[in-house]
């Protein structure tokens, strides 16, 4: 088991950094440089980036979990051993699962049927609770990127 622990990491980190860095270019970098398209063109645009985003957080969702389980009972041997830093990052990481899995059934359900019928103001507004999430999302994601990095240093 000892040789598959550099290859789980990797993989669990790599997750982590498709979904967080997704959603720091999306929030941060893509909607500001939209707002001078009109309504149907900008929500056109994010009609075509969420799916294929959302197929790569649904990986990391299913990856991170997987592979921070293995980490934690095969490397640690314990929650406990682990150490407090991986309990948050744990907690966290679940909290993120959880409003991804929301946004995904309500509001970007709700996106996807507005858009189809062309009620661009209902589709702005589920936009905008999309948005708000995955401010949420991205600001905990930072904050387990923070963990995950300095946490083995807390003491």
């Amino acid at each position: 088991m000892d040789q598959l622990f550099p290859y789980v990491n990797s993989l669990h980190t790599l997750a982590a950094v498709i979904w967080v860095g997704g959603m720091v270019f999306a929030w941060g970098f893509l909607r500001p440089s939209l707002g001078f398209l009109e309504p149907p063109q900008r929500l056109g645009v994010w009609s075509r980036v969420f799916p294929k985003f959302f197929m790569w957080v649904w990986i990391a969702v299913l990856v991170i979990p997987a592979t921070g389980y293995f980490m934690v009972f095969y490397d640690f041997g314990s929650f406990e051993a682990a150490g407090h830093h991986v309990e948050l990052m744990h907690i966290i990481g679940w909290i993120m699962i959880v409003l991804f899995v929301y946004l995904y059934v309500a509001p970007y359900k709700k996106f996807k049927a507005a858009i189809h019928d062309e009620a661009w103001p209902v589709a702005a507004g589920h936009l905008n609770t999309i948005r708000r999430i995955v401010a949420t999302n991205m600001v905990l994601g930072l904050i387990n990127v923070i963990t995950g990095v300095s946490g083995r240093f807390w003491g």
